[in-house]
């Protein structure tokens, strides 16, 4: 019981046992008292039908389905927004008026937003079932004593399975026997280096990544053997609990659609008050109410913004293909907006700021120092003099076999790395790809480099022996038998050694100089060396040779004092190219960066130096997983507000983190690669796959998939992101006057009790054709200066500011004037109804268009962004005016519309409205424009 309280007090959940106990630490146990939990025999197996009956008891060894309802019930969801109540309302006013074609235009809108919104609902839902791939597979298991095959489904608690190189983990075992056995858990924890693993029993706060005696659904067997008993199946392993978080939590509303809604709520309410006050005062004027209510109709048409919601999906939609040619698939429409409103991008560390490839760096010799060029586990790269790099590329073109032939201490180091080793690097199309520990497959590249063939080595010289690499050895060696072309022994073995620089040197009593020549070994100066290697975040690994009588067998005590040391090869996970200019970007821009890895905090800091994250803030700090947990839920946000490095940390930790920076009003974007980090894809404003290190279940939470990996694309996509929430405002401040303007025209006819200067109709010709000849061109302005050089939009500002108020209100007013004149004097001066109502509606088209000119920018002059660098635009005018000319001059649309032909005076008039409203707005641009 003492241990189960103490489980509980790390934050992890309970997780039942076989034995229907409730103590999920199994790796703090004794194995024989996890074995007596379990109720199982870790030689044997469990009996078949113990089996059968613990199939009934706890199920298959399936993640649960997600349960999101029907087709129905996902469908009836999104039309549960406020801007779908003014598109319905506006589609039965105008259906109530006969305008069939309009209605089916805004049905058509509706339509489209909700099959977007249901895919969205759909793929979300695919996050979860995509975990299930990674269980699915074939274990070998110990029943009755015998072994046997069994669909990784059939598991149960208790089962004893045996581990091979190459195996995907089935279920969460704790490791009853092991030989060399190295796990991959990068997928799980975000560690980037195989996890060596034994049977130690670990203290019980000892976080997951930390869990050496045991290995996790899931995960792949890079290296060795081992046998471990099923301690959680299904939803109880630790990729269960990862499915449990990514299903609580909720996808956070953009603040597009959080400003979207609260406008178009109070559009709503605005709309229907005013309609209501109009036709009451045309009541109590005594007029007819049923004349009143289709003026009221008419000024609701002419309020609502039919134009909007498709102005904000084909918006959206050009920005999604502009950063896809930016290698940013954009999974959900309404992030690409996000995007611009992030104030705060939360990293992982592993293959998004670093190249998810482990590659030496460095490489010491008794001899001096090399510089290993090149990254990734692609062959391009050299091994020169430390500093060679600065001299040129003629010098490094050949001073790979230069440096391999002057120092013979250099050629041996390689080999070991290369031969001693048990992982392959092959090429797949265009990438290099790993098959085994990323550790040695570093080793193994940077022999090429240096010219060191170890396949040829291999051949002429056979592995007869081998010591596996073990967390008690610390160390791997191989014994080579060299064989002479009529097959006779040379009567010298060879054995090489790699592993911990300071078990390496325990073997070791001599060190090797560059002609080959054993002399003392300087152990301290070796040490010092090491460290200093370590201290700017480097792995570094021990290198050593030695010959044997042929036929001597392999064994620790054989090699203790004996061996030579040859070198010491330093590696990391190299941070990419583009990953620090991208990040001073993203500080230009105003957007924190920090890093939230499931890494060593050494690794990850010198990676966050790299990179900048952590430059010139020498005051932040960086954080464990353990350290999290200590500090109260109170002082978190703050805490969190201050680091800029996590590391250590566990998905429900990082849920914790975004959810912190939420709470501080931060629009977060995350992103990541693993499986770890699906759940906190999730619950971040913006979620950032990796497309080509990512799992499917990190791509499948992700809103946003970078095709190329590359940290420096998120930069490129939140400068499309803010241009497209400038152009989603543009548009806004261009049709609200218009609406306005319609509104209040109808509005002043019936509180003065006059005509109405624009019929319905009319009006709903003026708000379809402009919105997609006029509005809709905003969509493709390209972006405007210094568009990264300013901070990002405050989360709680509103979608439109006062100044930009203002201005809607001061175009409404001369729309209201310049409408209410022309028609009054085309009455006074003779002309009929239609003819004067044909002149208003010009009026609107022509203001609208002389101000469409004016929104490409709201705070510079088109003169000054170009009259012509938005040619759809001109496209847009052109056609907008033949559809003028068409409505004011065929005798079919004057039927249709009440519309009559002008003369030229009266066309001249409203030329003369338009460059007026125009000249008044470039005024007021000009004096507000330091106030946007």
């Amino acid at each position: 019981m003492e241990r189960t309280r103490q489980a509980r007090s790390t934050g992890r959940r309970p997780a039942a046992a076989a034995g229907g106990t409730a103590d999920p630490a199994h790796h703090g146990l004794p194995l024989h008292e996890v074995v007596l939990l379990l109720g199982t025999d870790h030689v044997q197996g469990l009996a078949s039908a113990e089996v059968a009956r613990r199939q009934v008891q706890f199920g298959a060894n399936v993640l649960p389905r997600s349960r999101g309802g029907g087709i129905f019930r996902k469908l009836a969801r999104q039309f549960n927004n406020p801007l779908v109540y003014v598109l319905l309302a506006a589609a039965a006013v105008t259906l109530f008026l006969g305008e069939y074609l309009d209605s089916g235009v805004i049905l058509a809108v509706v339509l489209v937003n909700t099959v977007i919104g249901f895919v969205q609902e759909v793929r979300a839902e695919a996050a979860l079932d995509a975990l299930h791939s990674l269980v699915r597979t074939r274990a070998v298991v110990v029943r009755d004593g015998q072994r046997q095959e069994v669909p990784s489904e059939d598991l149960v608690p208790g089962d004893l399975v045996l581990l091979d190189a190459g195996d995907k983990v089935p279920a969460d075992l704790r490791l009853v026997r092991l030989s060399g056995l190295r796990a991959d858990e990068s997928a799980l924890t975000g560690e980037s280096d195989a996890v060596a693993k034994d049977e130690v029993v670990l203290p019980l706060t000892t976080p997951v990544a930390d869990r050496r005696n045991m290995v996790y659904s899931g995960t792949l067997v890079t290296a060795g053997t081992g046998a471990g008993v099923v301690v959680a199946i299904g939803g109880e392993t630790e990729l269960g609990e990862i499915h449990r978080l990514m299903g609580a939590v909720q996808p956070v509303a953009t603040p597009l659609t959080q400003k979207l809604a609260r406008f178009s709520m109070t559009l709503t309410v605005a709309i229907l008050a005013l309609a209501a006050v109009a036709f009451l005062a045309g009541v109590a004027r005594g007029q007819e109410p049923d004349q009143m209510f289709t003026a009221a109709v008419a000024l609701a048409v002419g309020a609502i913004p039919e134009g909007l919601p498709a102005a904000v999906t084909v918006t959206l939609a050009i920005g999604v293909r502009r950063m896809a040619r930016r290698r940013a698939v954009v999974r959900r429409l309404p992030v690409v907006e996000t995007l611009g409103s992030t104030t705060v991008i939360c990293s992982d560390k592993t293959g998004t700021f670093t190249e998810n490839q482990m590659t030496v760096r460095a490489i010491w010799t008794p001899a001096g120092t090399y510089d290993v060029t090149g990254s990734g586990y692609g062959p391009e790269g050299r091994i020169l003099p430390a500093g060679a790099g600065v001299r040129g590329a003629a010098e490094e073109a050949g001073g790979a076999a230069a440096t391999a032939t002057a120092d013979v201490a250099l050629h041996w180091s390689l080999l070991a790395g290369g031969a001693c080793n048990d992982a392959k690097v092959i090429r797949e199309g265009n990438a290099w790809q790993v098959q085994g520990d990323p550790t040695e497959a570093a080793m193994l590249v940077a022999a090429g480099k240096g010219g060191v063939d170890a396949a040829h080595f291999l051949a002429a010289t056979p592995r007869r022996a081998a010591l596996p690499f073990t967390s008690e050895r610390q160390y791997m060696a191989t014994l080579h038998s060299p064989r002479l072309p009529d097959g006779s022994d040379t009567g010298q073995d060879t054995v090489l050694v790699k592993g911990a620089v300071e078990r390496v040197l325990e073997l070791c009593s001599r060190q090797m100089d560059s002609h080959g020549v054993e002399g003392h070994l300087t152990t301290q100066a070796v040490l010092e060396v090491a460290h200093r290697f370590a201290g700017t975040g480097l792995r570094v690994l021990a290198t050593a040779v030695m010959h044997l009588p042929a036929g001597t067998a392999l064994s620790g005590a054989n090699l203790h004092g004996h061996m030579t040391l040859t070198g010491l090869q330093a590696m990391f996970d190299p941070p990419r190219e583009a990953a620090a200019a991208a990040v001073r970007a993203c500080h230009q821009a105003g957007v924190a960066v920090k890093m939230i890895t499931g890494d060593h905090v050494g690794t990850a800091a010198t990676i966050a130096g790299a990179v900048g994250i952590t430059a010139d803030r020498a005051d932040r700090t960086a954080l464990t997983g353990t350290e999290l947990d200590a500090i109260p839920a109170d002082q978190l946000p703050d805490a969190v507000e201050r680091a800029t490095v996590f590391a250590r940390v566990s998905p429900e930790q990082k849920l914790r983190l975004i959810g912190a920076l939420q709470s501080r009003g931060h629009v977060a974007a995350m992103t990541g690669d693993g499986v770890n980090d699906a759940p906190a894809l999730r619950q971040a404003n913006v979620g950032i796959a990796m497309g080509r290190s990512g799992t499917e279940v990190a791509k499948e939470a992700s809103d946003i998939v970078l095709t190329d990996d590359d940290f420096a694309t998120i930069e490129a996509a939140v400068e499309e992101g803010r241009n497209v929430f400038d152009n989603l405002t543009k548009f806004i401040v261009w049709t609200l006057p218009t609406n306005m303007g319609e509104g209040l025209v109808i509005l002043v006819a019936i509180l003065a009790g006059a005509t109405l200067p624009v019929l319905p109709t009319q009006i709903l010709w003026i708000n379809m054709t402009t919105a997609v000849c006029l509005g809709l061109m905003l969509a493709f302005e390209p972006k405007e200066p210094g568009l990264m050089s300013r901070p990002p939009r405050a989360p709680g500002r509103p979608l439109l500011t006062w100044t930009l108020t203002l201005r809607i209100l001061l175009v409404s007013t001369l729309l209201v004037a310049g409408t209410w004149w022309i028609f009054e004097l085309e009455l006074a001066g003779g002309a009929s109804l239609a003819e004067a109502r044909t002149a208003a509606v010009n009026v609107f088209v022509a203001v609208e268009l002389f101000y469409l000119f004016s929104c490409r920018s709201l705070t510079r002059s088109v003169w000054r962004i170009g009259f012509f660098s938005n040619r759809w635009v001109i496209l847009g005018v052109l056609v907008q005016a033949a559809g003028q000319l068409a409505i004011t001059y065929s005798p079919v649309m004057n039927g249709l519309f009440h519309t009559a032909p002008i003369s030229v005076d009266t066309w001249l008039r409203i030329l003369g409205i338009a460059v007026l409203a125009s000249l008044v707005v470039a005024v007021d641009k000009r004096f507000r424009r330091h106030t946007f």
